[in-house]
C-alpha cells in the first residue's frame, strides 16, 4: 500500500512531499484543525507509520493517531480527532477514544511525551485489533472488534506542528507483539485496567523517548512477571495483578517483578480493588529469589530466607517481625486509590513509600540484587504498578480527593458517656470506636457503612481549610462532577477529567478541563488556614460559588442534577473539613446589583446626579458561547481563543425613549480580526433564535459594525463617526433610541450623532439593546451610567466616565476638539486620537484656544513601521468649531497643506508658515519620535512658537504668531496614535483642583487665591484594633509588622473627611519577602472590624489599591493604575484622599494618580496592609512632612545617618521665597530616591555639542529657571548666604560668599591650588568659577556648607545644602583634577583627575536650576 495521505484535510493542513508530509499552518496562533486521513484503506497488518518532525511549546497535548471507519472523500473535517464519530478509534495522550468518549485511561506510551524524530502507528491486526506502535514497538491491543475498512487518522494537534509518513506494511516477525493483551476492552471508565505508562526516564532507567531498544515487556520496563501466584491473572501488558476468587481465597497472591530493582529504583504500586471480607491487607517488600526458580508460597511472609516484607505497619524479615512501629500508617488501613512504593538506596538502606511520602529506613542492609515483591493478601485485590511516581504532592492529594467526594467522611462521632443515662434505660449501644469503614448514628443505636451521595438542588457543600504548606504553588480546589466517587478512577488532578466536571480554581472556573471563566470571584491560591469554601447547584441548574461565606455569583449554568461535590487538595492546601453548619451562610441573589461580584466602580446614573441605580442587566437568554455574571452586569465569550463568535448578549428589558444603555469592554484579546458589534433590535428574547453574529438577522435589527450601520443585516451607512473596532480595554459604547425614533451612539460619553432613523417608538414597539461578543471583544459590563439621559442630546460630557483617562499632570486635562481628519477617532473623552487607516488624514486640533504661556503636550502611544514620516505639530488660526461636521473630508489630507489659515508646524526638523519653509535644522528632528516620547507646542507671551520635545524646550521655532491660536497635530506617517499628558493653565471654577503638593511652588501673593476645596493634609493616628502582628508606636502614628509577612492590617481611628489628604511614609522594608503593602479604604466603622490576614479578605464595602490594580471587594475593577506599589521603595509618601465629586485618588510622593474608584460612601476609613516586604509606616504631619513629630526611629538611621529622602515640601516652600523659577510642576522635580525610581530616572545623561555626560542630582530636589539645550550641565556648590546676589544676576559672580568654587587667579584655593590660567596677564585677578558634572562632588559640605534651621509649624531641626544646575557653553572650560585631596573614587562614571571643570569667561555660564538638600 503506498505511503501517502489523502488530498482532503484539515483546513489549517499544507501537504507537500507527494502528499507524504503535513504542516499545520499558523502553529503557534492555531492548535487544532490538523486532521489528515491515509489515502487508501488499512490492510490487515500494516502499520501506517509516521515521523514527528516539528513541534512547539505554545500549546498542551500533542500527535494523537487512530482509525476511522470514515471515508475522507466525503468527511467533513471536525476540528480535532477527537471529534471524529461513526466508527473511529484515537489514542489521545495515553488513552483509547472510540467516538470521542474514552474507552480505556491508560494504555501503551504517552504520545505528549514523544520528541521530534519520535515515530508512531497505528495497526490494524487480523484479529481486528487495535495496535500502537512507538520506535518501532507494539504497545500492545489498545481496542477490539474493529471493522474491516478503516482508514488510519493522524491528528497535529497542539505542540505537534508536522508529520512525515515513513511506511505502511507489516512489521517484521521479531517485532510482532508475544504479550498478552487485556482480556476485555472496556467502553467506559468503569472498567478500566489501567495504570500509568508515562515512561518517563525516572521509569526507564535514564532511556529517553525514541531510545528504547526492547519492547514494551522487556527489562527496561518494571512489570510484573509472567510467573506468579496460584490465583493471579495479570493483564494491562503485565502491570495489573489481581487475585481471583477474593471472596473465597485469601491468599496465594503473590507477585514479583520481572527483573531486579535497580539502585535508587522507584517500585510503585497503586492499590486498585480491595474487599470487606477478610483481615490484613497486602503486603510489599523485597527478596533475594528469582522469579524463575521461585516455587511460589501462599504468602511470602512464609519464605524463610532473602526476603524483607513490609506488613502492616511492622517490618518482617525472613518470615520474623525485626520492627514492630515502623511507621505510623499500616498497610492495613489503606483503602482503593492509594500508593505504596519501596526503594533500595544506592547504600543498601530499603525504603517505603506511602502516597509518596517516605516512612524512613526499613533495612539498612540489603543485598544488592533484590526482587520487588507484592502480596495480594486478605482485603487486597488487585493492584497497577505505577510509572509516574515524579510528584510526591499529586500522589498524597490522591486519597484527599477520594475523601473529598464522601460528604459523611470526617464528621464528628458522638463521644462515649461513661456515666449511666440516669433518665434512661441502661441499653446496650455500639461503641463509637469502630472500623474505618463504619460509622456509629443515631446516638450508638445504628451502625452503618458511609456512602457518598449527590448533592441536593440548593444545598451547600462547604468545607474550611485547615492546614496550608508554603512549599507548593496553587491552592485548593472545588466544584462538581457527575462521575460517581465508587466507581471513578481519581485523577491526579480534578481539572484532568475532561467530561461532567466544573472546578473553581484560583479565580477561574473550568469545565471539563478548559477554561470558562478567567475573572470569577475570589481568588482561591490567596486563601489561608480557616478560610472556607462552599458550592451549590440550585433548583435551575446554575452553579455557585462561596468563598468565607460571601456568594461569588453563578459561575456556570445547566448543570445537571445528579451532582457530587469535590475538593482537591492541591499545592498548598494540605487539610480540610467538611463544615456541617451552613446557617451563617447568606441567601443567593436572584438578581442582585450589589455585593463582591461588582466588576466596575459606580457612577451616577444620569446627569441630574441621580443616586437610584438602574435596572438594566443582561438577559438569561443568549448565545451559546457567552456566560452572563455578576448579577447580570456583566458578559464574557467563553472559550475566547478557539471561539469567536455565537456571543450574543441582550437586555433583560426594552429601552426607554432617551434611555443610556452603555457598557465597557474589559477584555480583549488580539487573536482575531474585527471586534464587538452594538445595536438594538425589536425582538424578544424569549423568541429571538441567536444566530452566530447578530448581523444574520435579517429583520427589525439595527447594528453598528466597525463603522457600518446595517439594519436588517444590510449596510445602510458606511463610515459613521466612530470605529468600534478600533476601541480598545477601558472604552465605553452607550446606545439611545430617541423620542422620535432616532438612534445614538456615544463612545467615552460622547455623543457620535445620529447612526439611523425610523425606530419604532416606543409606544408602538419596544427595543431591546443587543452587544454582540464578537473577535477581538471578549467581556463586557453595564456600567452605572447606564440610566435616562437628556434629550437635548448635548455633545458634552453627559455621563462620568466609569474608568477615566488620567492626565499625570495637576489641573484639567487639555482635550482634543471633536472636529478631525476623517481617519482619526477620538478616545478617552477627547484625550486620546487613533489613526485608524492609511497614512494620512490624521489632523486634531485643541478643544480650545491656548492662552500665552500654555503648553499643549501629547505622548506618542502607537507607531507603525510601514510607513515613512511623522507627527507633525504647530499653532494655527483656524477655528475647529467652523469647520463642518465630523467626519472632515473636505480638512487637508496633511497638515502642511492645510493653509486656509495661518499656520506655523514643525515637520520634522523643518518650521514652515502655511507650507513654505522658514527655518531648517531646527531642534531634533520629530522623525525619530518613537512610543513614549512627548512632544509639545507653546505660544510664549513674547509672540513665539517653542516646541518641547520629552520635556526640554527646543528654543523659539517661529516669531510674530497671533494671539487667537489653537494647537494641531498631524497623525501622519509613521505615527498612529498620541494621547494628551499636558493640563491647561487656567482651570473651570466648578472643576476641583488637582491636589498635588507641588502646587506649593507658588508665589506667596498667589496663596490667598486657592479656591475653597484646596487640600489641607490631615493627621490621623492609627486605630488601636488592628492586625495581631502589628505594634503601634509614637502615639499610634507609627505601625510596625514585628512577626511574619502578613497580619498586618491597620486603619486609622477617624475617618477621611472628603477633600482632606492621609499621608504616610513607608519607613522600612524587609528584602526577605515577595510583595508589599496595599492600602485603601473601608465604608463602615473599624471598631468591631475582624481583622483577616491580608486586605484583599475584606469583603464588605472595601476598595483596594493593590500593585498596579484596583479592587472593589476583593474583585478587580481597574488595572494599570498608577505605579506598581511593589516598587515603591523605602522613603516613598503615599496618601489617599476622596474628593468632592466622591472619587478615591492615590498620591505618590504628592503626586496625584488620578481616579482610582467612585462613589466612595461617607464615612470611610483609610487603611494599610504591611504585608511581604513592607513593614514599618509612619503618618505624615499637618505640614505635609513625610514624617510625624518625635524622635526618629532606628530604622531611619543608616551608618549615623538619617537615611530619610528630603522632603520637597520644605524645598518647595525655600524656592518660592526667591520667585526666580518655573512654576510648572513638570520641570521642577524630586531627585530623593522614592522619586527617581518611581520616574524610571538614569543616573548619568549626555548634554550639549558635542555631548557630555552630567549626572542627575540624586538626593536633592531641582527648580528650573531656564536651559540652553547645546550647553553642557555642571553643578555649582554654593552657600545659602550668596543665592540672592547669584539669582539676581541669573549667573555665577566673583566675591560670593562661596569659600570655595568662585575665586580669582591668585586666591589660593584649598591644597594650593594657585596657578595663573594660561593666557592672563600677570597680577590680573580674573574671576575663576569652578563646576563638576556631578553633586557627588560639588555638594560636598565643603563646597555647598550646610545651615540649620528649625520648621515653624513642626518645631523640628533641619539641615539645608543648596546650590545650582548650570549650563556651560562648550569650550569655555578647562577639565581638571579634583583639588580636595581624596584618594578614593568620588563618582563611578568620572574620573578624579577629570571631575573639576574650571571656567573664566563672562558669560560662560547660565543658570538652569536651583538645587536644594534638606535632612
Amino acid at each position: 500500500m503506498a505511503a501517502e495521505l489523502h488530498p482532503r484535510s484539515g483546513k489549517l493542513i499544507g501537504l507537500s512531499n507527494s502528499n507524504r508530509t503535513a504542516r499545520r499552518n499558523q502553529p503557534v496562533q492555531e492548535f487544532n484543525h490538523g486532521l489528515v486521513l491515509s489515502k487508501e484503506p488499512l490492510r490487515d497488518r500494516d502499520v501506517f507509520t509516521v515521523r514527528i518532525d516539528k513541534k512547539v511549546n505554545s500549546w498542551s497535548g500533542s500527535i494523537e493517531i487512530g482509525v476511522t471507519a470514515l471515508d475522507p472523500a466525503a468527511l467533513d473535517f471536525p476540528s480535532s480527532a477527537t471529534g471524529l464519530k461513526g466508527g473511529s478509534w484515537i489514542v489521545s495522550g495515553c488513552s483509547v477514544l472510540r467516538d470521542g468518549r474514552s474507552v480505556l485511561e491508560e494504555y501503551g506510551r504517552d504520545l505528549d511525551q514523544l520528541a521530534e524524530g519520535d515515530r508512531v502507528g497505528i495497526q490494524r491486526s487480523s484479529r481486528g485489533e487495535l495496535h500502537l506502535w512507538v520506535n518501532g514497538q507494539d504497545c500492545g491491543a489498545a481496542a477490539s472488534g474493529l471493522p474491516p475498512k478503516l482508514w488510519a487518522v493522524v491528528d497535529l494537534y497542539g505542540k505537534c506542528t508536522q508529520v512525515t509518513v515513513v511506511s505502511c506494511e507489516p512489521p517484521p516477525p521479531s517485532l510482532s507483539c508475544s504479550h498478552s493483551r487485556p482480556d476485555k476492552f472496556p467502553n467506559n471508565l468503569d472498567g478500566g485496567d489501567g495504570g500509568n505508562t508515562n515512561n518517563s526516564p525516572a521509569s526507564n532507567g535514564g532511556v529517553g523517548p525514541g531510545a528504547l531498544t526492547g519492547g514494551m515487556t522487556t527489562n527496561d520496563a518494571l512489570l510484573f512477571h509472567e510467573k506468579c501466584g496460584t490465583l493471579i491473572k495479570l493483564s494491562n501488558n503485565n502491570k495489573t495483578a489481581e487475585r481471583r476468587r477474593p471472596l473465597d481465597e485469601f491468599n496465594n497472591g503473590v507477585v514479583m517483578t520481572n527483573r531486579p530493582l535497580r539502585h535508587n529504583e522507584m517500585f510503585e504500586i497503586r492499590i486498585d480493588k480491595l474487599v470487606d471480607k477478610w483481615s490484613g491487607s497486602i503486603e510489599i517488600g523485597v527478596t533475594t529469589h528469582n522469579p524463575n526458580n521461585l516455587d511460589y508460597p501462599a504468602t511470602m511472609t512464609n519464605l524463610r530466607s532473602g526476603t524483607i516484607m513490609m506488613s502492616g505497619c511492622g517490618i518482617l524479615t525472613n518470615g520474623k517481625g525485626t520492627r514492630r512501629e515502623y511507621c505510623e500508617f499500616s498497610l492495613d488501613e489503606l483503602q482503593e486509590g492509594d500508593h505504596i512504593g519501596l526503594m533500595r538506596k544506592a547504600s543498601g538502606a530499603l525504603h517505603f513509600y506511602i502516597n509518596g511520602i517516605d516512612q524512613g529506613v526499613a533495612a539498612a542492609q540489603t543485598p544488592g540484587v533484590v526482587y520487588g515483591v507484592v502480596d495480594l493478601y486478605g482485603m487486597a485485590v488487585k493492584v497497577t504498578i505505577v510509572h509516574n511516581h515524579n510528584h510526591s504532592d499529586r500522589l498524597r492529594r490522591n486519597n484527599a480527593i477520594m475523601r473529598a467526594l464522601s460528604p459523611d467522611v470526617g464528621r464528628p462521632r458522638p463521644a462515649l458517656s461513661l456515666t449511666p443515662d440516669p433518665e434512661g434505660p441502661d441499653r446496650l449501644l455500639f461503641h463509637p470506636n469502630c472500623g474505618q469503614k463504619a460509622a456509629i448514628i443515631s446516638d450508638g443505636r445504628t451502625a452503618l457503612r458511609p456512602h457518598s451521595r449527590p448533592l441536593r438542588s440548593n444545598e451547600v457543600f462547604q468545607v474550611r481549610i485547615d492546614k496550608m504548606v508554603d512549599k507548593w504553588a496553587g491552592s485548593i480546589e472545588i466544584g462538581v462532577t457527575t462521575h460517581n466517587p465508587a466507581y471513578l478512577q481519581l485523577p491526579s488532578t480534578m481539572t484532568n477529567l475532561r467530561s461532567g466536571t466544573w472546578m473553581m480554581t484560583g479565580n477561574g472556573v473550568m469545565h471539563n478541563g478548559t477554561t470558562i471563566l478567567d475573572e470569577y470571584g475570589h481568588n482561591l491560591d490567596r486563601l489561608k488556614a480557616g478560610d472556607t469554601v462552599g458550592v451549590v447547584r440550585k433548583e435551575d441548574g446554575s452553579l455557585h460559588f462561596f468563598v468565607n461565606g460571601v456568594a461569588q455569583g453563578p459561575a456556570a449554568w445547566n448543570v445537571p442534577p445528579s451532582v457530587y461535590a469535590v475538593v482537591d487538595l492541591y499545592g498548598q492546601a494540605a487539610q480540610a473539613t467538611i463544615m456541617d453548619d451552613m446557617v451563617d451562610l447568606p441567601p443567593l441573589p436572584e438578581d442582585s446589583s450589589e455585593g463582591p461580584t461588582a466588576m466596575s466602580p459606580g457612577s451616577p446614573c444620569s446627569v441630574a446626579g441621580a443616586t437610584t441605580t438602574s435596572d438594566l442587566r443582561f438577559h438569561q437568554l443568549h448565545g451559546t458561547n457567552a456566560v452572563i455574571t455578576n448579577g447580570g452586569r456583566t458578559a464574557l465569550r467563553q472559550n475566547c481563543r478557539s471561539e469567536f463568535n455565537d456571543a450574543i448578549v441582550i437586555s433583560n428589558r426594552c429601552l426607554r425613549d432617551g434611555e443610556l444603555f452603555e457598557i465597557v469592554i474589559q477584555k480583549m484579546v488580539d487573536r482575531w480580526s474585527g471586534s464587538i458589534e452594538a445595536g438594538v433590535t425589536a425582538i424578544r428574547p424569549e423568541e429571538l433564535e441567536f444566530p452566530n453574529t447578530m448581523t444574520d438577522i435579517d429583520y427589525d435589527t439595527w447594528m453598528l459594525s466597525g463603522t457600518a450601520i446595517m439594519q436588517d443585516g444590510n449596510t445602510m451607512r458606511n463610515n459613521y463617526g466612530c470605529d468600534l473596532d478600533s476601541l480598545t480595554t477601558g472604552s465605553r459604547i452607550g446606545m439611545m433610541r430617541s423620542a422620535s425614533g432616532d438612534l445614538h451612539y456615544y463612545i467615552n460619553g460622547v455623543d457620535q450623532g445620529v447612526a439611523c432613523s425610523g425606530l419604532p417608538p416606543g409606544k408602538e414597539r419596544s427595543v431591546y439593546a443587543v452587544i454582540d461578543l464578537y473577535g477581538q471583544c471578549v467581556q463586557v459590563s453595564i456600567t452605572s451610567s447606564s440610566g435616562p439621559l437628556d434629550n437635548s442630546l448635548c455633545t458634552s460630557n453627559i455621563t462620568e466616565k466609569s474608568f477615566p483617562i488620567h492626565s499625570p499632570v495637576a489641573g484639567v486635562a487639555h482635550r482634543l476638539h471633536s472636529k478631525h481628519g476623517k481617519n482619526v477617532v477620538l478616545l478617552g473623552e477627547g484625550c486620546q486620537a487613533v489613526r485608524v487607516g492609511g497614512y494620512s488624514h490624521g489632523i486634531v486640533f485643541s478643544a480650545k484656544e491656548l492662552k500665552a504661556d500654555e503648553l499643549f503636550e501629547v505622548r506618542v502611544d502607537e507607531v507603525d513601521e510601514q510607513w515613512c514620516g511623522s507627527l507633525h505639530i504647530g499653532l494655527t488660526t483656524l477655528a475647529p468649531p467652523e469647520l463642518p461636521s465630523c467626519p472632515l473630508s473636505g480638512l487637508s489630507p496633511s497638515l502642511p497643506q492645510l493653509r486656509t489659515k495661518v499656520t506655523w508646524l514643525l515637520c520634522g526638523s523643518e518650521v514652515r508658515r502655511n507650507g513654505v519653509l522658514q527655518r531648517q535644522n531646527y531642534g531634533c528632528s520629530l522623525d525619530r519620535l518613537t512610543v513614549g516620547n512627548r512632544v509639545g507646542v507653546k505660544r510664549c507671551s513674547d509672540d513665539t512658537m517653542h516646541i518641547f520635545i520629552d520635556g526640554e524646550d527646543m528654543g523659539p521655532a517661529a516669531t510674530a504668531v497671533a494671539k487667537n491660536v489653537y494647537a494641531v497635530l498631524d497623525l501622519y506617517g509613521r505615527i498612529t496614535a498620541v494621547s494628551i499628558v499636558s493640563s491647561s493653565l487656567m482651570e473651570d471654577m466648578e472643576s476641583v483642583k488637582a491636589p498635588s503638593l507641588s502646587s506649593d511652588s507658588c508665589s506667596e501673593g498667589e496663596e490667598d487665591s486657592t479656591p475653597p476645596c484646596a487640600l489641607v493634609p490631615t493627621v490621623m493616628a492609627f486605630l488601636e484594633n488592628h492586625g495581631k502582628n502589628i505594634q503601634l508606636s509614637n502615639q499610634n502614628l507609627t505601625a510596625a509588622r514585628v512577626s511574619s509577612y502578613n497580619q498586618g492590617l491597620l486603619v486609622t481611628a477617624q475617618p477621611l473627611a472628603r477633600q482632606q489628604l492621609f499621608q504616610f511614609q513607608i519607613d522600612r522594608l524587609n528584602p526577605s519577602w515577595t510583595s508589599s503593602l496595599s492600602l485603601g479604604v473601608i465604608g463602615h466603622s473599624p471598631d468591631r472590624l475582624n481583622f483577616p490576614s491580608t486586605a484583599c479578605c475584606l469583603k464588605r464595602s472595601t476598595w483596594l489599591l493593590q500593585r498596579d490594580s484596583v479592587f472593589h471587594n476583593s474583585l478587580k475593577i481597574c488595572e494599570n493604575y498608577g505605579p506598581n506599589l511593589d516598587t515603591c521603595p523605602e522613603g516613598t509618601v503615599l496618601g489617599l484622599l476622596v474628593d468632592a465629586n466622591s472619587c478615591l485618588h492615590l498620591y505618590v510622593n504628592g503626586m496625584d494618580q488620578g481616579v482610582a474608584a467612585q462613589d466612595i460612601p461617607s464615612p470611610c476609613y483609610p487603611f494599610i496592609d504591611l504585608y511581604g516586604q513592607c513593614e514599618q509606616v509612619s503618618v505624615g504631619g499637618e505640614n505635609g512632612e513625610t514624617r510625624c513629630q518625635g524622635d526618629m526611629e532606628k530604622a531611619d538611621m543608616v551608618d549615623g545617618k538619617k537615611s530619610k529622602a528630603p522632603s520637597r515640601m520644605h524645598c518647595a516652600h525655600a524656592s518660592r521665597t526667591y520667585g526666580y523659577f518655573n512654576e510648572d510642576a513638570k520641570y521642577n522635580l524630586c531627585y530623593c530616591e522614592s522619586c527617581h525610581k518611581l520616574r524610571g530616572d538614569e543616573a548619568y545623561y549626555k548634554r550639549g555639542e558635542p555631548p557630555r555626560d552630567y549626572a542627575l542630582p540624586f538626593g536633592w530636589c531641582r527648580f528650573v529657571s531656564n536651559a540652553l539645550k547645546k550647553w553642557h550641565i555642571a553643578y555649582h556648590g554654593t552657600s545659602v548666604g550668596a543665592l540672592r546676589r547669584t539669582l539676581d544676576h541669573s549667573q555665577l559672580l566673583p566675591g560670593t560668599s562661596s569659600i570655595f568654587s568662585v575665586s580669582p587667579v591668585k586666591a589660593e584655593g584649598p591644597n594650593g591650588y594657585s596657578e595663573p590660567e594660561e593666557n592672563s596677564a600677570p597680577g590680573r585677578e580674573v574671576p575663576r568659577v569652578r563646576l563638576s558634572p556631578t553633586m557627588r562632588y560639588s555638594g560636598l559640605e565643603i563646597f555647598a556648607p550646610k545651615v540649620q534651621f528649625r520648621d515653624p509649624r513642626s518645631h523640628r531641626c533641619h539641615q539645608a545644602q543648596v546650590g545650582f544646575q548650570v549650563c556651560v557653553r562648550p569650550g569655555s572650560y578647562k577639565v581638571g583634577p579634583q583639588t580636595l585631596g581624596h584618594s578614593e573614587p568620588l563618582d563611578p562614571r568620572f574620573s578624579n583627575s577629570e571631575i573639576e571643570w574650571i571656567t573664566k569667561e563672562q558669560g560662560g555660564t547660565l543658570l538652569y536650576g536651583l538645587l536644594v538638600r534638606i535632612e
